[in-house]
């Protein structure tokens, strides 16, 4: 029995790196796509309560969600489109630019996998990075394709290789020689002011929200952060879970109340 695949992003249904995404599984499962009808990027872990939300059919099996986000396009798909079997894989993405560090907070990316594996189905979210600043440079999505199709196809072979309420967060890097995988964790991000303020043509103030360099920092336990796999041209691979318990801190907190 062919295999489901459920595909969501956060860029909007007409992006090209959806689109790559498609191309590149399509003819290893059968696919559904449900995804956002505008950009939804750095909308986070977000649902739709104050509006209803409604499919749009673009083809088949292939539904835009008007003013949805990615937690609403996987959410309504799988309570409607998959009533009788879940998908066995969700695929968010393929982003255009990194999710890394503490960004997978701000990705809606990241989100439509969240919500995938908190209804117990496995999830890859996976971003192509493009570049030191994250500007410029064409939308090439080959290598991300060539990576989530050999992923994809081990999964199917196989399993997925990770517990109950994780998934796993891929970047790909913007140049390489040749794929190669690294296991990662997530680095400490630095953020910096980059709101622009200007005038509209009446005199009234608005902002407007840059992007911040990928700069990053290394947290003192074992291993490869995402952004040093990425700077070795390295495919990173994060697990990533949903239980936020810092339980480092539990002791800590228990001694602060006594």
């Amino acid at each position: 029995m062919k295999k489901e695949i459920l595909i969501t992003n956060d860029d909007g249904f007409d992006a090209k790196g959806l689109k790559a995404l498609i191309d590149a599984v399509k003819d290893l499962a059968h696919i559904t796509i449900v995804a956002p009808a505008s950009e939804k990027s750095a909308c986070g872990h977000s649902l739709t309560l104050t509006r209803p939300l409604r499919f749009v059919q673009v083809d088949d099996d292939f539904y835009k969600l008007d003013d949805g986000t990615p937690s609403d396009c996987v959410y309504l798909a799988l309570n409607s489109l998959y009533t009788d079997k879940k998908p066995d894989l969700l695929i968010s993405g393929i982003n255009r630019g990194a999710n890394m560090g503490e960004d997978i907070t701000y990705s809606g990316t990241v989100a439509g996998a969240m919500e995938a594996v908190l209804h117990d189905v496995p999830a890859i979210a996976i971003s192509q990075v493009l570049g030191k600043s994250q500007h410029g440079l064409d939308d090439d999505y080959t290598l991300a394709m060539k990576v989530i199709r050999d992923l994809v196809s081990k999964i199917l072979e196989g399993e997925f290789p990770l517990p109950h309420r994780e998934l796993l967060n891929v970047n790909v890097p913007y140049e390489t020689s040749e794929i190669q995988y690294q296991v990662t964790y997530a680095g400490y991000r630095f953020y910096e002011n980059d709101a622009h303020l200007h005038r509209n043509p009446r005199g009234e103030e608005y902002w407007w929200l840059g992007l911040h360099p990928l700069d990053a920092k290394r947290r003192e336990v074992e291993g490869i952060t995402d952004f040093e796999a990425i700077e070795a041209k390295k495919v990173s691979l994060t697990p990533v879970m949903l239980d936020l318990t810092a339980y480092k801190s539990m002791k800590k907190l228990e001694d602060f109340l006594a």
